[in-house]
């Protein structure tokens, strides 16, 4: 049973070390663990809080409800 724990045991020592002697790589497995485990709880905590996404930004300029008419010469004389 011990070698079934056995890897995980060895992680956990090499995460404390290199906490103490290069806490850079440290917090970077912290922040590569965390950016997945926020992806799949966030949505569900965010729902429960009522949040709503917004409304989506127009892609297209709406076009008036009128027959067009062509355009002959200049309009701004």
């Amino acid at each position: 049973m011990a070698a079934l724990f056995s890897p995980f045991r060895s992680t956990f020592r090499y995460m404390q070390r290199q906490a103490h002697e290069s806490p850079v790589i440290f917090y970077s497995c912290i922040l590569g663990v965390i950016g997945p485990v926020m992806v799949i709880t966030v949505p569900p905590i965010r729902a429960s809080l009522g949040w709503k996404p917004a409304e989506r930004v127009p892609t297209t300029y709406p076009l008036p409800n009128r027959p067009r008419r062509p355009v002959q010469g200049y309009e701004d004389e």
